[in-house]
């Protein structure tokens, strides 16, 4: 099934190598310089396009973090983001820098993430035609790592030149934040498609 115009153009945006550079070094206080990667995969591939995203400190590339899979969707609800996390992640650790360990994945190895959907609109970024996605009123994303239960608020905003992430961790037990876009999105800039 050929995919609409704007789920494409929503892709082409996110799909890429950002950074958020010149926002660390503006204020180091409150953002960490980072290394974003977002790489298409084949998965889903016949009604939507999934995106594997990670990232790294960019003093430590090496030492990347956060691998999920955003699968975008235009359905009856419009654009749609839903969020997947890995059975293992270490069977895709570095893909960001390295795609073609992506090259092997299956849906086995992939755990669907209830509440991590983001309804995505096309709005402008910063005065350039781009997208925001949000999380629905009420909606909970919750993930397993090791024995534990995480829990995070997710949502960005994208143009052609510029990925924020307003992605925050929760703690379970208190509801607040307490790591990512605490004083604001981290902006970053695309390198690379």
């Amino acid at each position: 099934m050929p995919h609409s115009p704007n789920l494409q153009t929503l892709a082409a945006y996110l799909t890429g190598t950002f950074d958020n550079q010149s926002q660390a070094m503006d204020e180091p206080v409150w953002y960490v310089g980072l290394q974003v990667w977002h790489r298409a995969t084949h998965l889903f591939s016949d009604d939507s396009i999934t995106i594997f995203a990670e990232q790294a400190n960019r003093l430590k590339l090496e030492q990347s973090y956060r691998q999920r899979l955003i699968r975008l969707q235009d359905n009856e609800k419009g654009l749609t983001a839903q969020f997947y996390g890995f059975k293992d992640p270490s069977i895709v650790l570095g893909a960001g820098q390295y795609p073609d360990r992506l090259s092997t994945l299956t849906v086995q190895d992939i755990d669907f993430l209830p509440g991590c959907l983001l309804t995505v609109q096309a709005r402008a970024l910063n005065g350039k035609p781009g997208f925001y996605a949000i999380a629905p009123e009420g909606s909970c994303c919750q993930f397993k790592y090791g024995d534990r239960i995480g829990q995070v608020s997710l949502g960005f905003a994208v143009s052609e030149t510029e990925f924020h992430s307003y992605d925050k961790g929760i703690d379970p037990e208190t509801l607040k934040p307490i790591w990512g876009a605490l004083m604001g999105p981290y902006q970053h800039q695309k390198r690379s498609s």
